[in-house]
């Protein structure tokens, strides 16, 4: 088990490359079970959730290789498999995607409830009524979501995916995936239209999927017979970006994130030009920091996008812990995402819960503690408030940051971080002694 020891206080310089989107490509893996012919990946990003993915998608049928370019190659070789089992997709929620591909193209399926970051309630309900719509029938058994596909096959329909809470990114893209061999059309109204989704819908029409409204809380398919191989080129993470800009912001001299999408960053850059951060797009799409000046505290409300993305709530609330002022940030999409709040303030920051809402009061400086990340975003807060931080903090439990930042220890360093990965003993201890690991 592994630890980061960060020494804070160094000023951030250079440039960091952003990698391809977790939350795009997880879906797109899936998207393989769709075909036996061979989908090829470009910009897949190397990630342990990737990695448990194509644990899945390999007891399914389906065969991938990482290519020294760093594509991966994925090829259904066995379509008679239709159980994705809870020791697998009980490890992380992403996996859950399986079922709509599974039940579009080999009409059955009996797919594990999932697991994921303790962020809290994060219900499948939309997921099942969209596949009910296409005709699908579905019941929770002992922990497994059995569905099978009506004689002949799903049929299209208009389907609703809106909640209090606004749509549901995986479970349109469970939908979208069963929609794509039913027959007639389908029309799904509320669709998410994050970023990943589209690009999940590109893919698919590279595959032969007929799909129009791409972007917009309106998609409309038309089922086809069959799709067939193809290659696509993962969008860049903007999650990672913003996580690098952020740090950039509060860390930097001058840092360049490269390779990002400034155009799906746009609630963020909102928030930190009300905050008096200090920042540039480049003509080429770079996104050029300048830190050194103390920002301004500013609320921030997250909502599906393109408002304020709820995977940078986090990373926010570090920058607001040591900004001037008082900030309200309000998390509307999952209840319980404050739990780097209790190790934030661990580190000094003033930060108090009330209901919905968090009230950040700025400090002059963090101090260096150790600290436990609680799931992956959190842990991207605790790294950036550890690189501003005086002296040593030590974050434990990192396997969460694995599972969405490639290489984050290494990229750090390379931009003048005092970060290194090392051993946890004590954790090793206590696992080894059968305690909480």
């Amino acid at each position: 088990m592994d630890r980061f020891r960060i020494r804070g206080g160094l000023r951030l310089r250079g440039a960091v490359p952003v990698s391809g989107s977790k939350n795009a490509a997880l879906p797109i893996l899936c998207a393989s079970l769709l075909t036996t012919d061979t989908l090829k990946i470009r910009r897949a990003p190397v990630l342990r959730d990737m990695e448990n993915l194509q644990r899945v998608l390999e007891v399914l049928g389906t065969a991938s290789e990482r290519l020294p370019d760093g594509s991966l190659v994925l090829k259904t070789l066995d379509e008679s498999k239709s159980i994705a089992p809870y020791e697998l997709v009980s490890t992380m929620r992403g996996s859950f995607a399986v079922l709509g591909p599974l039940l579009g193209r080999r009409r059955s399926a009996r797919v594990s409830l999932p697991g994921g970051c303790v962020i809290g309630v994060r219900p499948v309900d939309l997921h099942l009524k969209g596949l009910r719509a296409l005709g699908a029938d579905l019941r929770v058994e002992e922990g497994y979501v059995v569905a099978n596909a009506p004689p002949g096959g799903l049929r299209g329909a208009r389907v609703y995916l809106g909640s209090a809470n606004g749509s549901t990114v995986l479970g349109t893209a469970n939908v979208l995936m069963a929609a794509v061999y039913a027959r007639g059309k389908t029309v799904i109204e509320s669709a998410a239209c994050e970023p990943e989704i589209a690009d999940l819908c590109r893919c698919l029409v590279a595959m032969g999927a007929r799909i129009e409204g791409i972007g917009s809380p309106t998609l409309e398919i038309q089922g086809v017979d069959d799709l067939h191989g193809a290659e696509h080129s993962i969008i860049p993470d903007r999650i990672e970006a913003g996580t690098f800009v952020i740090a950039g912001v509060l860390a930097g001299g001058t840092v360049d994130v490269v390779g990002a999408r400034p155009e799906d960053l746009d609630a963020l850059f909102d928030r930190l030009t009300e905050a008096g951060a200090k920042f540039e797009v480049l003509p080429d799409g770079t996104i050029r920091t300048h830190g050194g000046a103390t920002l301004r505290a500013t609320d921030a409300t997250t909502h599906p996008h393109p408002g304020f993305p709820t995977d940078l709530q986090a990373q926010w609330m570090t920058a607001m812990a040591v900004a001037d002022g008082v900030a309200l940030i309000t998390e509307r999409i999952f209840q319980d995402r404050y739990t780097h709040a209790a190790e934030l303030m661990r580190m000094g920051a003033q930060i108090r819960r009330e209901g919905p809402s968090a009230i950040v009061r700025g400090v002059r400086a963090l101090s260096g503690a150790p600290v436990m990340a609680s799931d992956l975003r959190a842990s991207a807060a605790l790294v950036i408030a550890g690189l501003v931080a005086h002296g040593e903090t030590f974050i434990r439990r990192v396997y969460h940051i694995d599972r969405g930042y490639e290489c984050i220890v290494e990229k750090l360093a390379a931009l003048g971080a005092d970060i290194v990965r090392e051993e946890d003993r004590a954790m090793a201890t206590e696992a080894a002694a059968g305690g909480e690991s």
